[in-house]
């Protein structure tokens, strides 16, 4: 019983534990999104530890998962900074994005409910809505409308590639500025993708998407050319 007991505290531990590092990468990842820490900003451990009041350990968790995502890169001495995004890497992303969310969106208008997947992401993309001019809330909403898309089509191969490009996106997004991002995370820009699904038009959706990404692209790129132009 005594042993059962002590197994049972530390798992509650645990919890506790895992807990605190996701609200610690819930907020770094919101302050990178909102531009408080902008890219190429040196994350040291015993500054950011202090400010945050956690650990060094709890930290480099965190830390360790938004490298993961592509939010955080490492140099060649292993210094942590806010990632900066290359105009090659952001075409690049853009154009993965297509490709899977394309495959999604064949695989989702193929299922014979493809209207109740409509009504989902109709659902998310009012969530875009009531987010706009909310700079780090309508990324999330954006992202989180896209997933959606992806893990409608069943394929869980197809949602783990996004989710691995998803933190890269939102380096990208964060790298154009609120204004261009405001404008590519849209409501109107996004509607017609629910139509589409609606009506279980695969052809149409996919030349839709070629258009919405190459577009986003575009203007990230226009807008990155600006800025180093300053």
């Amino acid at each position: 019983m005594p042993g059962g007991s002590k197994g049972s505290l530390s798992a509650l531990g645990s919890i506790a534990s895992q807990t605190r590092r996701e609200m610690i990468l819930d907020r770094l990842r919101l302050a990178i999104s909102a531009g408080d820490l902008p890219p190429g900003t040196h994350l040291a451990e015993v500054d950011l530890s202090e400010t945050l009041g956690v650990s060094r350990g709890t930290l480099r968790e965190a830390l360790r998962h938004l490298q993961q995502e592509g939010l955080v890169s490492a140099d060649a001495r292993g210094r942590l900074s806010v990632r900066v995004v290359s105009e090659r890497e952001v075409d690049d992303i853009f154009a993965v994005r297509r490709a899977l969310e394309s495959l999604a969106l064949e695989l989702v208008c193929e299922r014979d409910d493809h209207g109740s997947a409509a009504v989902r992401l109709g659902e998310a993309l009012e969530a875009m809505q009531r987010t706009a001019g909310d700079f780090a809330g309508q990324i999330d909403a954006d992202l989180a409308f896209h997933e959606l898309l992806c893990e409608l089509s069943g394929n869980e191969t197809l949602v783990h590639g996004w989710r691995s490009v998803s933190g890269l996106t939102r380096a990208a997004i964060t790298a154009a500025g609120p204004e261009t991002a405001l404008h590519n995370m849209a409501y109107e820009r996004h509607a017609p993708l629910v139509a589409f699904v609606a009506a279980g038009d695969a052809a149409g959706g996919a030349d839709f998407l070629r258009t919405h990404m190459r577009d986003a692209a575009g203007r990230i790129v226009a807008r990155m050319r600006d800025h180093a132009a300053v």
